[in-house]
């Protein structure tokens, strides 16, 4: 079957499409054990090639303290990407034209993103709305005054295609184009009644996840879907939200990664605003109309934003790749010893080991393999 991903914008010369090898062998290292996006880079930066990483993984996880680490299989991933190809979803990886820019900047960008729908929708501008999942009828009208006329000034609308908020945001931008992004597979809509909204929103926008097909969304995957709300868009609108929500978690996300964050004030007398009405108070843009919005964007969007996108395979320099530097068994257990619950700045270990910074890089890569630490935005890193 022919790949999806062919006929995909090749104005974007400094970007380059993947090829059919290139991409299963990214498929099989994303879905290997023990490596989230931050590790894949990594392991792309330290082996030079998502092939070479293969390779190298029962290596680097027995190093990190891990008897055996699972690999996904050259055949699994095969079926993967028939599986996809046959409900019309494209694979697209972060170095290909058709990656939406603003994505790749975050720091734990998803390095194949799942898309089913339009890909002309991820290269417009986007604005991302969320908000309380039992929206008042007050909420969700303004949710859906605000996402139509964003709609109509040239914005895609972002959201969660959740109930509430998120649902109101996504029907009235049907026409202008909607992008849903979703907490499981493609195959594992959530909540199952809103399949017949994601078929409608696919005709002219798109549904994007980082899951594989089958997998059936956990509490745990809504934070992780609700970073790449936020990292698709140039700023996020809060409409209704609870002190303690998922909406204040995208915020959050969004103020981390560099985006504007607005919110609809409510009132102080219906729990479903405290959230919205917290952030106001924190320094968030207030609105009441689209023209809000806009305002605070249109210099961003005018400014040269989208930064030139580097190959993740670019050759690295000999510290890195040549296994110059390996530590010995003292100075591994010294780097491990520093980490503890409390999330600590890799600069940090680096100058309180003693070590170089190829070294500390490297046994952070074989102590995360072996699934005994967590890494967080901003470079820092925990034990589990």
């Amino acid at each position: 079957m022919k790949d999806p991903m062919a006929g995909a914008d090749t104005a974007a010369t400094d970007r380059a499409a993947l090829t059919d090898e290139e991409r299963i062998d990214w498929l099989r290292l994303i879905r290997s054990e023990n490596i989230g996006p931050r590790t894949f880079k990594s392991l792309l930066r330290y082996c030079g090639s998502a092939r070479a990483a293969l390779a190298r993984l029962p290596e680097l996880a027995r190093r990190g303290g891990a008897a055996t680490v699972r690999i996904c299989s050259r055949a699994e991933a095969e079926r993967e990407l028939e599986a996809a190809r046959a409900l019309g979803i494209c694979l697209v990886g972060m170095r290909e034209p058709a990656y939406p820019a603003r994505l790749g900047e975050i720091d734990d960008a998803p390095p194949l993103l799942a898309v089913r729908g339009k890909l002309s929708t991820l290269a417009r501008p986007m604005v991302a709305m969320v908000g309380s999942r039992n929206a008042s009828a007050a909420g969700a009208k303004i949710a859906a005054q605000l996402a139509r006329d964003l709609g109509e000034a040239g914005f895609v609308v972002v959201s969660g295609l959740a109930r509430g908020i998120d649902a109101a945001a996504h029907r009235a931008s049907l026409a202008s184009g909607t992008v849903a992004v979703l907490a499981g597979g493609h195959d594992r809509i959530y909540p199952a009644d809103h399949a017949p909204l994601l078929d409608a929103i696919i005709e002219d926008g798109a549904g994007v996840s980082e899951m594989p097909l089958g997998w059936e969304p956990r509490a745990r995957d809504f934070p992780r879907r609700n970073r790449l709300i936020s990292g698709l868009s140039v700023g996020v609108v809060i409409v209704e939200a609870a002190q303690r929500s998922g909406s204040l978690i995208t915020a959050r996300f969004a103020l981390e990664q560099g985006r504007e964050v607005f919110a609809v004030p409510g009132s102080p007398l219906d729990p479903r605003a405290q959230g919205a009405n917290s952030l106001l108070k924190q320094g968030a843009t207030l609105v009441t109309e689209a023209a809000d919005v806009i305002a605070a964007v249109e210099p961003i969007l005018g400014r040269d934003f989208k930064p030139p996108a580097a190959s993740m395979e670019a050759p690295q320099s000999e510290t890195e790749s040549d296994g110059a530097g390996e530590p010995d068994g003292h100075g591994h257990d010294d780097i491990a010893g520093l980490l503890g619950p409390t999330p600590v700045a890799i600069d940090d270990l680096v100058r309180l080991s003693g070590a170089s910074a190829a070294t500390v890089r490297r046994v952070l890569l074989e102590l995360e393999l072996a699934g005994r630490i967590e890494r967080h935005g901003g470079g820092l890193v925990s034990s589990i």
